[in-house]
């Protein structure tokens, strides 16, 4: 495609509007998600979409309630984004997790490098605090990064829990920090595991 915007001459404006083009991109990275009516598949765009939804509305039960909203709304759009390049990997991929952190890096280098430097290092940087799930923001919007495909998985009969042949170890693991950040949702969680496990979606 060519350069749309080749005659803006503010350089900085040039690499933002190319970035936000670019980024369109992450609505074709398909996750192994489906959606709750199980019609097709989910794209990284909706889920991102998804999760700031949930942001706004479950604050309330969040275990540690000294965070900045905007902070987090910012970080559930900005962290799939390096998927553009690296590509979605499941969950449930053992072997593909092993790779995926050097995989998103060089993802990351790529994508974030389009934008202006003070930009680019301002969303790496969000990407990063929402990858080590240390801070407030960063845990509660990790949490709901767990939440959400827990919630698509009971809503179409337990899809990549099977797909991914997965244990009650795996999926406790998977969905711990939801149950801690949000600890209103834990007995629920643990009944419907429980639940999953009987009608043999998760393997004991």
């Amino acid at each position: 495609m060519s350069n749309i915007f080749s005659e803006i001459k503010d350089d900085n404006l040039q690499k933002i509007l190319s970035f936000i083009v670019e980024v369109d991109k992450i609505k074709n990275i398909m996750r192994r998600t489906l959606l709750i009516d199980g019609s097709r598949r989910e794209n990284d765009a909706e889920h991102s979409w998804h999760l700031a939804i949930m942001a706004m509305l479950l604050t309330e039960y969040a275990d540690d309630k000294n965070f900045t909203l905007d902070k987090v709304l910012k970080m559930v759009i900005v962290h799939d984004l390096v998927e553009i390049y690296a590509g979605d990997t499941f969950a449930f991929d053992v072997k593909g997790n092993l790779e995926k952190e050097d995989k998103e890096k060089q993802a990351a280098d790529k994508l974030f490098g389009q934008l202006p430097s003070n930009q680019g290092k301002q969303l790496r940087k969000l990407w990063e605090e929402f990858d080590e799930a240390k801070t407030p923001e960063a845990r509660y919007a990790a949490a709901l990064d767990r939440l959400q495909p827990f919630i698509h998985n009971l809503c179409t009969e337990g899809h990549t829990w099977v797909l991914g042949k997965v244990t009650k170890e795996q999926v406790y693991k998977r969905s711990g920090l939801a149950m801690e950040v949000l600890p209103a949702l834990k007995p629920w969680m643990e009944e419907q595991i429980n639940d999953a496990i009987k009608k043999g979606w998760i393997s004991e």
